[in-house]
C-alpha cells in the first residue's frame, strides 16, 4: 500500500529472510567466517547462538547459498522430530536409503562418508532452532558423528539456537558432546549506528530513492525499542511506514514511532515490544533491579524512622500520609 507513497519497489522491511537482502553487521560478518571456517576447518561440532530475530536463519541461508558443491548440506529447520523421523530426513537429504532400521542407516551413512573422503568431499549437517532439540537427540546427533572414522574428518555438525541452547548442552549426559564442540559463537544485536545503517540498507535494495524517511530522533526511538533486535526493527519500521501513508506523513518522526510502538506492544509486556531478555545475563540484571530497589525502600524507611516494630515517626516521616507509608511497609516486607 505504502509503497508507491514512499518510492519503493518492493517492501523494504518485509519479515520472511530474504538471502538476496542481508545487511552484513560487523557481528554477522564475523558470524559467517565463523561458519566458513567451520566448514573449511573440519572443525565438527559448532554452536551458534543468538538472540531471537537476530539473523541467525538469514545467515545459515546465506551460508549455505555460499557453499559450492564438494559439501554436502543438509539443513533441518524443524527438529521436533522424534529419532527415526530425524533419521529418515538425513537419509532423504543425503539420498541415502531408509527403511526404518536404524542400523542398516548407520551403515549406509558410513559408507557415504567414506566415499565423500575418497572424492576430497565434505558432509554438513545444520541444525537450526537447536535448543529445542531434547536431550535424548542431541546424543543421537553425537553418535551420529562417530560415523567419521579418524582420518576422514569429512563430518561437521553446525548446532543453531537461541541463548537457551548452552543451557541445554550443560546437561551432564552431554559431557561427551561438549567436548566435541571446536567453536563457539554468540550473533549480538545491531548498534545503535548499525541499526541507521541497516534500515538505509533495506530502504535501498527495496528501490527507494529517499533515504531520509525516518529522522535520526526516529531512528534512535527505534533502536531504544528494538534493542538492535533485526526482526523487531522491521516490524517497527513497516508499521510506520503504512501509518504514514495512512497520515500523508512523507517523513516519519519521533511521535509516529511511539504512535506506533504503542499500537504493537503486547498486553502484559514489560518492554515496549517483545525483546529477549538475554539469557542468564537477563535474569541476573532483573535480580539486581530488585536487590537496588529492597535497598532504596529500607534506607527510606530508616530515614523516617518508620521500619516495622517502631512506634513512632521522625517529623519527616510524619508529613508523609498514612496510606504512602504502608505501601512502602508492603513493599518492603514483600521483598524481604
Amino acid at each position: 500500500m505504502y509503497r508507491k507513497y514512499y518510492g519503493f519497489s518492493s517492501k523494504p522491511f518485509d519479515l520472511a529472510p530474504n538471502p538476496d537482502q542481508v545487511f552484513m553487521s560487523e557481528t554477522h560478518q564475523e558470524a559467517l567466517a565463523v561458519l566458513r571456517y567451520g566448514v573449511i576447518a573440519k572443525k565438527g561440532f559448532l554452536v551458534l547462538t543468538g538472540d531471537v530475530g537476530t539473523g541467525k536463519t538469514t545467515l545459515l541461508q546465506v551460508l549455505v547459498r555460499s557453499l559450492d558443491m564438494e559439501v554436502h548440506c543438509c539443513l533441518l529447520n524443524n527438529p521436533t522430530l522424534s529419532r527415526d523421523e530425524f533419521l529418515s530426513f538425513l537419509a532423504h537429504q543425503y539420498k541415502l536409503p531408509w527403511e526404518g532400521n536404524k542400523a542398516l542407516f548407520l551403515l549406509a551413512f558410513a559408507d557415504f562418508l567414506k566415499a565423500c573422503h575418497d572424492r576430497d568431499e565434505r558432509v554438513l549437517l545444520i541444525i537450526d532452532e537447536a535448543h529445542m532439540l531434547p536431550v535424548e537427540l542431541l546424543e543421537e546427533v553425537r553418535l551420529l558423528s562417530n560415523q567419521d572414522v579418524s582420518g576422514q574428518d569429512v563430518f561437521s555438525i553446525f548446532l543453531v539456537g537461541q541463548s537457551e541452547l548452552n543451557d541445554r548442552l550443560r546437561d551432564e549426559r552431554l559431557l561427551p558432546l561438549r567436548q566435541r564442540i571446536g567453536i563457539r559463537f554468540h550473533l549480538q544485536r545491531f548498534t545503535r549506528e548499525e541499526t541507521a545503517q541497516y534500515i538505509s540498507y533495506r530502504m535501498r535494495a527495496a528501490g527507494g530513492q529517499h533515504l531520509d524517511i525516518f529522522s535520526n530522533d526516529a531512528v534512535s526511538l527505534i533502536y531504544k525499542v528494538s534493542r538492535g533486535t533485526p526482526r523487531l526493527i522491521n516490524i517497527v519500521c513497516d508499521h510506520a511506514l503504512l501509518t504514514g501513508f495512512a497520515d500523508d506523513r512523507p517523513r516519519i518522526g519521533v511521535d509516529l514511532i511511539r504512535e506506533c510502538v504503542e499500537d504493537l506492544h503486547l498486553p502484559g509486556e514489560e518492554t515496549p515490544l517483545p525483546v529477549a531478555t538475554g539469557g542468564r545475563r537477563g535474569r541476573w540484571s532483573l535480580l539486581w533491579r530488585g536487590l537496588a530497589l529492597l535497598l532504596v525502600i529500607a534506607v527510606l524507611l530508616l530515614l523516617l524512622e518508620a521500619l516495622p516494630g517502631t512506634r513512632e515517626y521522625s517529623p519527616l516521616g510524619s508529613l508523609l500520609p498514612p496510606e504512602w507509608l504502608q505501601q512502602l511497609h508492603r513493599l518492603y516486607d514483600r521483598f524481604l
